[in-house]
């Protein structure tokens, strides 16, 4: 009995720990699970769910879902490895994850962390002539490093948005900062030194940890004490001397700009070396095209999906639960994605949510234009007749170009 209950205990999957972990939407209060998701680059198709503990950490399941999902791609289509390429933002960037697939031969492309030493080093130190992209959104950099994990290529970016946005932050972080440092000057001032030496110090001292947009310059100011009481005479010597500081801030706007423009930079990295094979520009649209899976969490995370709050308790049913949301989103995606297709084939379009003529819709709009769609079944002696009403132009010109399979659910003939 012992041997068999063994044998049945390990042969049962293991269930995901539903606990509390660090959550995105700040209700710590709450306890969770995650879902490590893959979806391809094109149609942003999901391919891969793991549930996961609720306080799992992204990086070490990050990178055991990636292999896993590379393994079983080469098995099913082992002709197309060399066109599969990883992209990770930031958070799965780490030494131990490159490396892990460095030595798996898994090609990717991922965001740099701005807090790694590298990473702060090539920041500082970009000196070489910058390359103007062929869109004109912005240049690049180039670098080839050689780091513990292996040799990567390092695209740094600064694009003139992420530039204007940086210099308005910094306006704003300007005029914050010169004032938190007018009001401790300010107090610096009505201090009393008794030489020239103490206020030097002092200056020293308070200057600790100001920006090096900001500069600080100070003029000494003698007063001199006596103790007698009321104007002291002309021939009378002063009981002491004692120096204070007089202080004055200015901006250096150069420098403003001179930091604003290196926190507008970022750096995308790619253990595929030949630029032939994947140019510079090619690595950042890339890179920028991998936010697929954050809209398939939105998705499911959205109220009017219903899916947003939980309520059954088991692990078992959490794990189904999750397998029935991701199954919803790959029906909405594939219709998504076959929609959109049909429109650039046949060189169409249909109205956004502002009346816009586009090409790539939403299905959730295209769900919302389908709403109101009554059935109506009219009885004629032993026979029922049904009739579809409120179908209209859009309705029908989107059924044609989804194809037979949809329109005959409308009684609609393409």
């Amino acid at each position: 009995m012992g041997a068999d209950s063994a044998k049945k205990k390990e042969g049962n999957p293991v269930a995901v720990a539903i606990t509390y972990g660090y959550s995105r939407d700040h209700r710590e209060d709450l306890k969770q699970w995650m879902l490590a998701l893959a979806t391809t680059h094109d149609g942003d198709i999901p391919i891969f769910l793991r549930p996961l503990n609720g306080n799992s950490s992204d990086k070490e399941q990050l990178s055991a879902a990636v292999k896993e999902v590379m393994t079983q791609l080469r098995e099913q289509l082992p002709e197309e490895h060399e066109q599969r390429i990883a992209i990770f933002d930031r958070g799965g960037y780490s030494q131990a994850n490159m490396k892990s697939y460095n030595d798996a031969k898994i090609w990717w492309i991922s965001r740099v962390p701005e807090t790694s030493i590298a990473a702060k080093t090539a920041l500082e130190e970009v000196d070489e002539q910058w390359q103007p992209f062929s869109d004109g959104s912005g240049d690049y950099v180039v670098r080839t490093m050689d780091l513990p994990q292996g040799r990567e290529r390092w695209v740094i970016v600064r694009t003139h948005a992420q530039v204007q946005t940086a210099q308005a932050q910094m306006e704003h972080q300007v005029k914050k900062t010169q004032q938190e440092w007018e009001k401790r000057l300010w107090h610096l001032s009505n201090q009393a030194f008794a030489c020239e030496n103490d206020a030097h110090q002092a200056w020293k001292e308070a200057l600790k940890g100001k920006p090096s947009w900001l500069m600080a310059t100070f003029t000494l100011k003698e007063q001199k004490q006596y103790q007698q009481r009321g104007r002291p005479k002309k021939e009378a010597l002063p009981d002491q001397t004692v120096w204070s500081l007089v202080p004055k801030l200015a901006v250096d706007q150069h420098e403003v700009e001179a930091v604003a423009t290196k926190k507008a930079a970022f750096i995308v990295a790619t253990n595929i070396l030949d630029a032939e094979r994947l140019a510079p520009e090619e690595v950042i649209s890339t890179y920028k095209e991998q936010g697929g899976v954050e809209r398939g969490f939105r998705f499911l995370k959205d109220p009017l999906f219903l899916a947003s709050s939980v309520f059954v308790k088991k692990p078992e049913r959490v794990i189904a639960l999750s397998f029935v949301m991701v199954l919803c989103l790959l029906v909405y995606r594939l219709a998504e994605h076959l929609l959109r297709r049909q429109l650039v084939a046949t060189q169409q379009t249909v109205p956004n949510q502002v009346n816009k003529l586009t090409n790539r819709p939403t299905m959730r709009w295209i769900f919302q234009c389908f709403e109101g769609i009554d059935l109506l079944h009219i009885r004629s002696g032993s026979r029922w007749h049904t009739q579809v009403l409120g179908l209209q132009a859009l309705h029908q010109q989107v059924l044609r170009l989804l194809g037979p399979v949809y329109s005959q659910f409308y009684f609609f003939s393409p």
